[in-house]
């Protein structure tokens, strides 16, 4: 009974969010430019909610573009650092280096460079998931037990063997988790990206809706985004509870 309760933890806090949301507004009497109601919301998002399907659907693919791009990228760079230490020494300062840089800094440069096209947004998305995923696949890779190590070793497995058998299920939890950490911040990536330039996209549409000053607009746009980045986290959490290693 509890375990089932459980499930619903996170829709009764949200409930308790709308609720508190609605009275708050009315009781303090506070003016729907400032703060509309969580029902003024819903309204918004009721009537808007072909725009929002539209503009929704191409942030989310961006998002997923961009986020494929920095598990592929991310994971080729781990292995690649893991096995060679020149470059370890060489690329790892480097990529810490540009991490440092603030990603809004770089928006503009890469709608110079590459328009106000997708290509822009799913850039920013990657450069924003980057680089969790290459610290906890690296970390991963690098935290192997060194007694289970020695044992693969006492059996003369050969290095490629030790390699798939043994660091790459070792590793998988840590690379579950930087993927749980980069799927957000991916969407945070293709929203900084659209916010810059482009004409579509839920970046776009709530600097439409300012301009209009449609605040109730531009909180449905922020509960989309909402949405669609918490359901991209909880597919990366299912998909990684599925995976046999979890049960180990």
């Amino acid at each position: 009974m509890r375990k089932s309760l459980r499930r619903f933890d996170a829709a009764i806090g949200f409930v308790l969010l709308a609720i508190v949301w609605e009275m708050g507004v009315a009781l303090f009497h506070i003016k729907p430019y400032l703060l509309p109601s969580g029902s003024a919301v819903a309204s918004a998002f009721w009537e808007n909610r072909a725009a929002l399907a539209h503009h929704a659907f191409i942030t989310t693919w961006q998002v997923v573009a961009g986020f494929v791009a920095a598990v592929l990228g991310g994971v080729l760079i781990s292995l690649l650092v893991f096995f060679f230490d020149g470059l370890r020494r060489t690329v790892m300062p480097m990529i810490v280096a540009i991490q440092g840089i603030p990603k809004v800094a770089l928006a503009p440069l890469l709608i110079v460079w590459c328009g106000y096209g997708a290509t822009s947004k799913i850039l920013m998305a990657f450069l924003f998931a980057f680089f969790p995923i290459v610290i906890s696949t690296l970390g991963g890779l690098a935290g192997t037990p060194s007694h289970l190590v020695e044992h693969f070793r006492a059996m003369n497995a050969s290095a490629l063997r030790t390699f798939w058998k043994l660091r790459v299920p070792s590793a998988l939890p840590s690379f579950v988790d930087g993927c749980k950490m980069a799927m957000p911040l991916a969407v945070i990536g293709a929203i900084v990206g659209e916010f810059v330039g482009s004409e579509n996209g839920l970046g776009s549409l709530i600097l439409l809706a300012n301009a209009s000053a449609k605040t109730d607009l531009m909180f449905s746009v922020i509960v989309t985004i909402t949405v669609i980045s918490g359901g991209l986290y909880a597919l990366i959490d299912l998909a990684g509870r599925k995976i046999w290693w979890r049960a180990l």
